[in-house]
């Protein structure tokens, strides 16, 4: 892959080809967060394709044959840069969706995520995966943060690592859907 360039078809091949069989909702959730992406092709500018990709990809570290350290984030993101030697940004936007350095902490593994995938510096690509991430369902269907925040404590219990960490970084992941929001009443469709 080129450092500029991110190609859609060959991250939806990828996605599909980790996760289609093995784990369809989570295929499904990654297939709505990439058609959620295609609604910010017009904020998203020039990174419209890397947005894209990385919606697609984002969960692909949740597949079985992937999962070294059980960190989805971070196993993605592994399995991105070294059999696929993906584009950096695009691998690291996998690596910290979603305010994943917060889970990290909980998980012990905040030291090696971000030393090895430092965050991305353009908070406009970062919001914009949150907000696709966090505005779609396990099923792929469009949602609001504050109910896919709930779906998931519901999920995983308040007191587990995730729910510890989604309730943790909700204050962030809603402030994130809201400046997204911003901008898309900024630029309708």
């Amino acid at each position: 892959m080129g450092e500029s360039i991110v190609d859609t078809r060959w991250a939806r091949h990828v996605a599909e080809t980790e996760l289609g069989q093995v784990l369809p909702r989570r295929w499904a959730h990654s297939r709505g967060v990439a058609h959620a992406a295609a609604r910010l092709a017009a904020t998203a500018g020039d990174d419209a394709n890397l947005l894209s990709a990385a919606a697609v990809l984002h969960d692909v570290g949740y597949a079985p044959r992937l999962a070294v350290t059980g960190f989805h984030p971070l196993d993605g993101a592994r399995f991105l840069r070294d059999e696929h030697q993906a584009d950096e940004r695009l691998v690291r936007l996998v690596a910290n969706h979603s305010f994943a350095l917060l889970e990290a902490e909980e998980r012990g593994l905040r030291d090696v995520l971000e030393a090895e995938f430092p965050l991305l510096g353009d908070e406009r690509l970062v919001d914009a995966l949150v907000w696709c991430d966090m505005t779609t369902t396990p099923f792929g269907e469009p949602t609001t943060a504050q109910e896919r925040v709930a779906e998931i404590v519901g999920r995983y219990g308040a007191d587990s690592v995730v729910g510890r960490f989604i309730r943790r970084a909700s204050p962030e992941i809603f402030a994130a859907v809201g400046r997204v929001e911003v901008a898309l009443a900024a630029h309708p469709r």
